[in-house]
């Protein structure tokens, strides 16, 4: 009984949170890694525009629930989800009209369009916390739980509770959900084909008759839809701050690197390496040890959640050392 416990209390504390934080990880790594992979620059403004994309989900969120609207059980901010996206795809079209194109057009150095990304996200962090201040926000609604500790005791017997919250659910659903239709999207239609094209060969793909700018521009709109939608599904698992967002660009370009630079299949893995590495070595093993019949004098905790990202940057500095192209052997960083 004592076993089944400390997996309940491992699945309560490690499992289901890393796996729902890899799930937004992984989605924040598939836009840094299709930028980095088709326009050939890393995007140092991507947290921010996962940032600007969730504040016009909450600022929707807060009228519907102003008028009365709602999804019952589920989040209202489902319902807001499409106007954040769209806001979001006009503010990085305007951004690549108004910043990147012209770089573009004077081929410049990628090292050139990764400090002009840096600019442009140091404006988007000061729009967004102008517009809706640094505090946290919260804008979840509905059932906060699938199933409550107290009601799986009372369903098993055991002494330890798992709790699940909807939004540790929704976020894996709906994570899994972007990644078949990207896949999808990239494998199977003629639009993906080509941008696939593009990334593999540019000149060759321009002597095939591709239009680049077409492919630039649907390159934004799927990297706008997918940072807005992890930056929802995470203000929704945690609470929003804009700060926050700028935290989590560590995170999430240590997940497209440790997968491999260019590679979605590896952004996906990365995101749930850090993930799981992060919620591991911070979370406190004195439970589930004692448990398991040991009987520990401290928390048996590695690290203070404090200083999470310092485990993204050390399994960042270990792949840039020792294997560049990251686990599946995307373009060398």
């Amino acid at each position: 009984m004592d076993f089944l416990n400390a997996i309940v209390a491992l699945s309560n504390f490690v499992l289901v949170p890393a796996i729902a934080y890899g799930s937004q990880l992984a989605l924040g790594a598939l836009g840094v890694t299709l930028i980095y992979g088709i326009l050939r620059f890393s995007n140092f403004a991507h947290g921010d525009t996962m940032a600007f994309g969730a504040m016009v989900t909450i600022l929707v969120t807060w009228w519907m629930q102003s008028i009365g609207i709602s999804l019952g059980p589920l989040p209202t901010a489902l319902l807001a989800l499409p106007f954040g996206i769209l806001g979001c795809m006009a503010l990085v079209l305007l951004t690549d009209r108004a910043v990147y194109r012209f770089y573009r057009e004077q081929k410049a150095k990628p090292v050139i369009l990764v400090i002009v990304s840096m600019g442009v996200m140091f404006i988007m962090n000061g729009l967004v916390r102008f517009i809706i201040g640094p505090d946290d926000q919260k804008f979840a609604d509905g059932e906060r739980f699938l199933i409550s500790a107290r009601e799986f005791k009372q369903l098993t017997g055991l002494k330890e509770g798992l709790a699940i919250k909807t939004t540790q659910g929704l976020t894996v659903v709906v994570a899994v959900i972007c990644v078949v239709l990207l896949f999808w999207f990239l494998n199977k239609t003629r639009t993906g084909k080509s941008m696939r094209a593009y990334s593999d060969n540019e000149d060759l793909a321009l002597l095939s008759g591709i239009n680049p700018e077409r492919v630039v521009m649907i390159t934004w709109l799927i990297v706008a839809a997918l940072a807005t939608t992890a930056g929802v599904l995470y203000g929704l698992d945690k609470s929003f701050k804009p700060f926050v967002y700028f935290q989590l660009l560590l995170p999430i370009f240590a997940s497209a690197i440790v997968g491999g630079l260019g590679s979605p299949i590896g952004a996906i893995a990365g995101g749930f390496v850090i993930a799981f590495s992060e919620v591991t070595i911070t979370y406190a093993w004195k439970k589930v040890l004692k448990y398991l019949g040991a009987e520990p004098d401290g928390l048996v905790q590695l690290l203070s959640t404090d200083y999470k990202f310092a485990v993204s940057f050390v399994i960042l500095l270990i792949v840039l050392l020792f294997k560049p192209t990251g686990l599946f052997k995307g373009k060398a960083v």
